[in-house]
Formats: C-alpha cells, sequence, structure tokens
C-alpha cells in the first residue's frame, strides 16, 4: 500500500521525534565527557538543530523510495 505525502511526513515527525528527548539527555551526559560544558538550553538547541536536519533527510528519502517503488 501507498503512503502519503502527509503520513510521510507524520510517521518521520514521529520517528525522530520520539528521539530528540533522548537525544537532548544524553547530550546532557555525552558532552562534558569529551570536554564540552553545555548548558541544558545549548544542548536543546544542538538536539533542536539536528533533528530538524533529521526530519528533512527522513522525509526526503522515504520520498525518494516512494518514487522508486513506483516505477
Amino acid at each position: 500500500m501507498s503512503q502519503s505525502r502527509r503520513m510521510s511526513l507524520a510517521e518521520t515527525l514521529a520517528n525522530t521525534g520520539s528521539g530528540m528527548l533522548l537525544s537532548w539527555l544524553i547530550g546532557l551526559v555525552v558532552y562534558p565527557l569529551f570536554g564540552f560544558a553545555v548548558h541544558p538550553g545549548q544542548a536543546l538547541a544542538l538536539t533542536a538543530i539536528f533533528t530538524v536536519v533529521s526530519v528533512a533527510r527522513g522525509y526526503a528519502w522515504r520520498r525518494a523510495f516512494e518514487r522508486l517503488g513506483r516505477s
């Protein structure tokens, strides 16, 4: 069954968004291990940037493979 563009975006947002909180919490622990002192707000900003990039990337790949599947 084919997936609509709206559902592709919803799936990608749910998948990526569910990892955002976990990534933020891990960042608060991992960044200091590498010598980067980060404030929780800074860690959240970095997480948000990576999340936006991830959503766009996931959506683009899903649409590309959807097109390939129709050929």
